[in-house]
């Protein structure tokens, strides 16, 4: 990859990088936070549709590889980046309304009395904006990586990144607060506690100010370049290889078992929380929209206290950061599991701040460990093959969860069975994956996973 002609990034400007992803995490509560709670929770849809949909953008990121390879070697407009960032993040900004419309005139249907058969042009719709929201969001995420690879020197892409990190934490926490104010709790004696008119307001805003937010933080942080085309990068891998060689290194299998594992299952809750207060507990959806500002805050705090741990206590490393983690999860599935089970109110909310904390900790950890397995010459390679079976696993994580509360909903015609199913099996991929990493820290971390000879062995191994 080329090098910027501007590699020293200021905290002012990496500031003002690292506000695209507030809007980045407001977007993910709008569509699996509200979104998903309307129409499961209120308007009575299936939790599987609603989860294949909203799941639909993990499974489309590895288009987002076709375009940060592209956006490697060429320009547009003299740009290699923002092009397909402002392109990825328009789309998405189009999505929002377009989903924002289709979704008030279910409302309005519901509330109006209108015939239960819902028109082709709306499930068309619908489909046609998470098509849009994730091909956006798959070409618009890899090259906005790719930017803070450019934009910041080597000494500080750590900073950088951890900062773009906490705004998309950030980015929960206040689009919960804000879509909890912009959808209020209306008094209609009816199943549904809000109007057509307040979603479609509330997914008219959201696109203007998510369009205004993407927009200004990165304008002027790419210079054009004067060329077309650039030279490609030296070393490119394929994903068979890459796979080779993650196997013949037990750290690093069962790295890869823990890590998508862990992805998979901390996010089987994705889309099955809001629509589970609903309708297991009867919560309006004012307050089921604040769960993302209840966990995301818990998780800004559990993200700076292990950071703070990282650098001030030798005892503390990403192995021992990700164990903490998975198990502070593990005990909020615990908590999840009993409040749907035993049908116990008060118990969501303690469960929601142990989502929050567990998420924090257990994200600092995996993503150190994440560079510590990554051998030096071939970080790039590594790091790609990691994030790409992230992307994976939590959309199969966000897809399985709406799926396992359809699947025990009709066996158990009981919500809080099917929620409760869905808790549980969390806690127990959670602890498979527990098991894993524990192969991982008894192995050592980075030293343990090749020397340079043995590394050099596999490499040339998995090349012929």
């Amino acid at each position: 990859m080329a090098k910027s002609k501007n590699p020293d990034l200021s905290i002012g400007r990496n500031l003002k990088i690292a506000v695209f992803h507030l809007g980045s995490g407001m977007a993910d509560v709008l569509t699996t936070g509200v979104w998903n709670r309307i129409m499961v929770a209120d308007l009575g849809f299936s939790a599987t549709f609603v989860g294949l949909l909203t799941g639909l953008r993990y499974f489309l990121a590895p288009i987002g590889i076709i375009a940060g390879r592209y956006s490697d070697r060429h320009t547009i407009g003299g740009y290699r980046r923002l092009f397909w960032i402002w392109l990825g993040r328009a789309m998405m900004a189009i999505s929002t309304l377009t989903l924002g419309f289709a979704t008030a005139e279910l409302v309005r249907r519901a509330g109006t009395g209108l015939p239960d058969q819902t028109p082709a042009a709306l499930w068309i719709a619908l489909i046609f904006s998470f098509l849009l929201f994730s091909l956006g969001g798959a070409i618009s995420g890899s090259t906005f990586l790719a930017l803070i690879y450019d934009r910041a020197a080597d000494h500080q892409r750590g900073r950088a990144v951890g900062l773009v990190w906490t705004f998309l934490l950030l980015g929960f926490t206040v689009g919960g607060i804000s879509f909890s104010i912009m959808l209020p709790h209306e008094e209609s004696g009816g199943a549904i506690a809000f109007s057509a008119d307040s979603v479609l307001t509330l997914f008219i805003v959201t696109a203007i100010a998510l369009s205004l937010i993407w927009f200004i933080s990165l304008l002027g942080e790419e210079r054009r370049a004067p060329g077309k085309t650039l030279s490609m990068a030296e070393g490119a891998t394929s994903l068979r290889r890459d796979l080779s060689l993650v196997w013949r290194s037990r750290p690093m299998r069962f790295f890869l078992f823990y890590l998508t594992l862990s992805m998979a299952f901390a996010f089987l809750q994705d889309t099955v929380l809001e629509p589970f207060a609903g309708q297991v507990f009867g919560m309006e959806a004012h307050i089921t929209n604040r769960f993302a500002a209840y966990w995301g805050s818990m998780s800004i705090l559990g993200s700076f206290a292990s950071l703070f741990l990282l650098r001030r206590s030798p005892a503390f490393n990403h192995s021992n950061l990700s164990q903490a983690g998975i198990v502070v999860l593990i005990l909020g599935y615990l908590v999840f599991a009993a409040s749907a089970l035993a049908e116990i109110r008060p118990l969501v909310t303690p469960g929601l701040i142990l989502l929050g904390i567990g998420l924090g900790v257990w994200n600092i950890g995996t993503l150190g460990l994440m560079m510590d397995l990554s051998p030096a010459g071939s970080a790039g390679a590594f790091l790609g093959f990691w994030t790409f079976c992230v992307t994976l696993a939590r959309g199969a994580g966000v897809a399985s969860g709406g799926i396992v509360r359809d699947i025990m909903l009709v066996v158990t015609g009981d919500h809080a069975l099917a929620y409760g199913a869905v808790f549980c099996a969390g806690l127990g991929g959670l602890l498979l994956s527990w098991l894993a990493l524990r192969h991982v820290r008894h192995g050592g971390s980075r030293e343990a996973v090749q020397s340079d000879a043995e590394l050099a062995a596999i490499l040339s191994n998995a090349l012929d």
